[in-house]
Formats: C-alpha cells, structure tokens, sequence
C-alpha cells in the first residue's frame, strides 16, 4: 500500500525504533500489532501520521518562526503563558494542510475504510509526541485526543486540533521546566477506528506493579465503555 510519500505509516509496519518518527504511543502500538499479529492476535490496522508531516504543515503555512517569537516573548515575559499558547493554538489551527499531506492522509483514511467496509469510518485522532515517555521524561496526557470523529473533513480538522494541542499551557510549561527545545520536539497523530462503547469496555494493563515496581503480576484496570475514566486515573 501506498505510505502517502512518508506522510503516513501503517502501524502494522512501526516498532519501536520509529519512536523519533511516530512519538512513543504510536510506536508502541505498532510494535504491538506487528508483533502480536503472527500470533493470531487481532489489533487495529490503522495509520498514524508521521513528525516530517508536522514540519511540512509548519512550513508551509510559515508559522515556525512566528511560534518561535511568540516562545521567547513569553520568556522574556512581555506576554504571558496564556497569551502565548492561545497565539501559537491559533495560528496552527488557522492553517492550510498542505496538498500532499492532505492527499496522504485522504487516502489511508480511504483505504482504512475499505478495510473496515465502511465508507466513513468512525476513529479517534490521537497525539503522539515524538518526545514522549522518555526515561527521563514524560509527556504522556499533554496534548489531545478526538473520539468520534467522522468523515474526511472532520479528520483533516481534527488533525490541526491535535498540531495545536502541542503547543497547550501545560505542555509549553512542561517543556520549558525540562530544559526541552520547543521546537524540536514535533507531534504524531495516530488515526484508529472506534470501538463500539456501548457494548464494551476500555482498559490499560501493566507488566508489573505499577506503585511498588513488583513485575511477578500483571495489573489491570478497566471500566465499561470510553476510557477517560481509566486514563484520569478515576477508576
């Protein structure tokens, strides 16, 4: 199948040295359906957008820069957080996806649908910093996800939505307090097919305790429906 001229990788073909590429959360799941799979294990054959896919929208709506002004001004404290991250959030969003970013990601999204025999497939849109989960940091949780979205124009959407969501208060703060380059650290958007909620549950296993560190159990917790509850950590 087509890779979208790099614009989108398959999980099926990701493992976890295209962390760099994908962010932590991408790589994993595709290391886990590329895996899994010969073992007759079923997992989504979705698609995830890669960190040169982030840079191209970047440049070609010549915002770089602008971000990088708008950082510093909020370090030199001549604006303040919110005011940058709202400028940064807008400006993004504001964009125009790139032709052939945009192509790339019709066409999986496409082909997603034919595997799936539905011509608008419900999926989640979920950002994957190429920072993320790293030894000595972690960014997981610091920027959005979209459940339910439906139909090519909805994804595009929410595509900028998840670019955006890099740039949150949070995230901005986070980076800074870690010593971390804004603008080194780029985002990936996974794209998977919804689960039906209303007849199943969503959950997060562990190898290992995840409070004492004792790796001889396996630890789960689930909860009926969407997973908010669990990722929250209120369940």
């Amino acid at each position: 199948m087509s890779d979208g001229n790099g614009h989108v990788k398959w999980f099926e073909n990701l493992t976890s040295e295209d962390t760099p590429e994908v962010g932590g959360k991408n790589s994993s799941l595709g290391e886990m359906i590329s895996s899994l799979k010969e073992e007759g294990i079923k997992g989504p054959d979705d698609f995830a957008t890669p960190a040169p896919a982030y840079r191209r929208y970047l440049e070609a709506n010549d915002i770089e820069e602008k971000i990088k002004s708008l950082i510093d001004d909020y370090h030199e404290e001549n604006i303040t957080l919110d005011e940058a991250g709202q400028s940064i959030r807008d400006l993004i969003i504001k964009g125009d996806m790139p032709e052939d970013v945009e192509q790339a990601i019709s066409d999986a999204y496409e082909e997603l649908g034919s595997r799936y025999n539905s011509e608008d497939v419900d999926i989640a849109a979920r950002s994957s910093a190429t920072a993320e989960d790293l030894p000595e940091a972690s960014f997981a949780g610091q920027q959005e996800t979209f459940l339910n979205v439906e139909g090519e124009a909805a994804l595009l959407a929410a595509c900028k939505r998840c670019y955006a969501s890099l740039f949150t208060d949070r995230a901005i703060t986070y980076r800074t307090v870690q010593g971390f380059d804004h603008m080194q650290v780029a985002l990936s958007i996974g794209v998977q097919q919804m689960v039906r909620s209303d007849i199943g549950g969503s959950g997060v296993m562990f190898s290992l305790d995840t409070e004492s560190g004792f790796d001889k159990v396996v630890l789960i917790n689930a909860a009926w429906g969407l997973g908010e509850n669990v990722v929250q950590g209120a369940v």
